[in-house]
């Protein structure tokens, strides 16, 4: 390095001062003040201008420190100087001051100005630690936290002092409006928001994830979601400042969304025994599967996993220990028993009647709270002269499944549907995209029961869907086009396709079984026109069981097992296959009923009442026991069973 001047280190030396922000810049400009300040005043002390009459010949002076006073006076206050009097070097002297101070004040006005700008942007995003025990935490940002934080908001309803904190990457006081925009009643719930990457383990330190009650990690949107989603576990699971191993609360209870199957494994060995994920696409997926060709289906799961009625709970009842898991279905008259915890180790959904109910067992159950789940003290009256005789399983026939539109989801409703299908069976896949063909003999190439069929189409056109005699097929299931269309275009689209559906139905005067996705929930009200039977809304429904997990993780195995073709599930079969139609009775009957029958009855559906969402669309799920009714030929009875 050659030689450097002292101009340069000067300069190097001002430029490193200037850099510490507002405050060096406001102790220069006070410095240079001073400077102006104590110069004039030491030029006109000694030059002897600031000699002044007094009466009519005397003459006084100011002192040096008068002098310096004036000076600041005028520089802070630019109309002093209009009172000046004396000589005219004098009033030169103050006027050179004063616009010293113009420059001065001004330069600081500004630099004030934008100093507190910049400290209010800093406010804005939230970076004060939050100071909060037992909250629940959400890292990321997307529209299913609308619903999650109105799902908690009734959750948190009998909790003392309920805080819900959210991280992520976007403005803290835009995502505070937004949320009390969408969730506008939160009651006793606190929501704090904070900015920060859920992955920057500063940004985690923020939020406080070591003394929270539960995680949840949120799928953001982009090409990689799944990606972000194992990084943020990642950083919370191997953070060097996470939850110690013998803290109180244990392990951290974390609940995420994984979008592609593939990255499951990863995802596991990320989040070891401390974290659920969530198969979003395939969840979705396997209910619309399960929901086309079960009328209704999606509001029992809609009902079960929100919070706002019945929900499932976990509870341990030792009054009934030593009992049978079918002698104990008839012991509840405001809960309904669906399963058993084995000793916390082994979830059961509709064990065998049979099955002994052992110390350490809690019992699975549908209450509207888990302090409702009370053994009645009355004995359950049951009328075995309106149970029928167990039919004979019949012969299932093949079914026709059509789907318009298309997504990534069909793949997996083509498979899911393998499952239950009987042999014969076939899909029609309609959609105005050329490369499904190539998807589904590469994806469905284990596809057997079934014929699949694809047709290049415009769904939204009329005389297309005419042509596909749609009023003659067993089901119809519209996907909306969410890779290529914004959510509102593509809820649009499938709006136009259902509306042509239940016109062409009505002008055959016949009944159509329609099953349709939809990606904003608002637009549920707009499709209830359409009649459709069952409406899927995707981000909802996902968002629903990541808040039912966080509230009790062990509800992710009982999710695990009613949303696959193994095991129990729910079913809606025909009153008639019960009990006798026209006759009245209490619920206990129909319990007994299905339960003769390896099954487990939690509900039942009213036909008549299928399009009415005042009521629930017919369905009544935890019905009180003791409570009458009487069934028609086409109601249906919501069971746990094996097929």
């Amino acid at each position: 390095m050659g030689n450097v001047t002292f101009r340069e280190r000067f300069r190097y030396w001002f430029d490193n001062t200037m850099a510490k922000g507002p405050i060096a810049m406001m102790a220069w400009l006070f410095l240079i003040s001073l400077v102006i300040i104590v110069v004039i005043a030491l030029l006109v002390s000694v030059s002897g201008v600031s000699a002044v009459p007094i009466g009519d010949d005397k003459r006084n002076a100011y002192s040096f420190g008068e002098l310096v006073w004036m000076g600041l006076m005028r520089t802070l206050d630019s109309g002093t100087m209009g009172g000046d009097t004396g000589v005219w070097g004098f009033r030169a002297a103050m006027l050179a001051v004063t616009l010293a101070g113009i420059f001065v004040v001004s330069s600081l006005i500004g630099i004030i100005s934008s100093g507190l700008e910049t400290k209010m942007d800093e406010l804005r995003k939230g970076r004060s630690k939050v100071l909060e025990q037992d909250h629940t935490l959400i890292l990321g940002w997307s529209d299913q936290v609308f619903a999650i934080v109105s799902e908690l908001v009734i959750a948190n309803d009998n909790r003392k002092n309920p805080v819900i904190v959210v991280l992520a990457d976007h403005d803290k006081v835009e995502m505070e409006d937004e949320i009390r925009t969408r969730v506008p009643k939160l009651g006793r719930t606190r929501v704090v928001c904070r900015s920060g990457s859920p992955i920057d383990l500063s940004d985690l330190e923020v939020v406080s994830p070591q003394t929270s009650r539960s995680i949840i990690v949120l799928s953001p949107e982009g090409d990689d979601p799944d990606s972000n989603v194992i990084k943020t576990v990642l950083a919370l699971t191997n953070n060097p400042k996470r939850r110690a191993s013998n803290d109180p609360r244990g392990a951290y209870h974390i609940v995420a969304v994984i979008q592609n199957p593939s990255n499951l494994e990863a995802a596991h060995l990320v989040g070891r025994d401390e974290a659920h994920f969530v198969l979003g696409e395939d969840l979705i997926s396997r209910i619309t599967a399960q929901t086309c060709r079960q009328s209704g289906l999606s509001v029992v799961y809609t009902e079960l996993l929100d919070f706002d009625g019945d929900e499932i709970y976990f509870q341990a009842e030792p009054s009934l220990t030593g009992k049978t898991y079918g002698q104990a279905l008839s012991v509840f008259e405001d809960s309904s028993l669906m399963g058993l915890y084995k000793n916390g180790t082994e979830v059961l959904i509709n064990p065998a009647s049979d099955t002994k109910i052992e110390s350490g067992d809690q019992l699975i159950c549908i209450s509207r709270d888990d302090d409702t789940i009370k053994p009645s003290k009355t004995t359950p009256s049951i009328d075995t002269s309106v149970i029928v005789a167990q039919r004979e399983k019949f012969e299932a026939s093949s079914e026709k499944t059509i789907i318009l539109g298309w997504n990534p989801q069909g793949v997996t409703i083509i498979n899911e549907l393998e499952q239950y299908v009987s042999p014969g069976s076939s899909v029609v896949i309609v959609a105005n995209d050329e490369g499904i063909l190539d998807t589904l003999k590469r994806e469905c190439a284990g596809v057997t029961k079934q014929k699949l069929e694809f047709q290049m189409g415009d769904t939204t056109d009329r005389r297309t869907l005419e042509g596909l005699d749609a009023t003659n097929v067993d089901h119809v299931i519209v996907l909306a086009y969410r890779e290529h269309l914004e959510v509102q275009q593509a809820d649009a689209k499938t709006l136009i396709t259902l509306l042509h559906l239940r016109e062409i139905a009505d002008k055959a005067g016949k009944d159509m079984s329609i099953v349709s996705e939809m990606l904003d929930n608002r637009n549920r009200e707009l499709a209830e026109v359409t009649k459709a039977d069952d409406y899927i809304v995707s981000d909802k429904l996902i968002s629903l069981m990541l808040s039912q997990i966080s509230e009790n993780k062990h509800l992710a195995e009982v999710f695990r097992y009613l949303f696959s073709s193994d095991g129990s599930e729910i079913y809606l079969r025909p009153a008639s296959g019960y009990v006798k139609t026209g006759a009245d009775m209490n619920f206990y009957t129909v319990l007994e009923a299905a339960r003769l029958r390896g099954e487990t009855a939690i509900g039942y559906r009213i036909e008549s009442q299928a399009h009415n969402s005042d009521k629930a669309y017919g369905v009544r799920v935890n019905p009180k026991k003791s409570d009458m009714i009487s069934f028609l030929s086409n109601d249906k009875i919501i069971v746990l069973a094996q097929d």
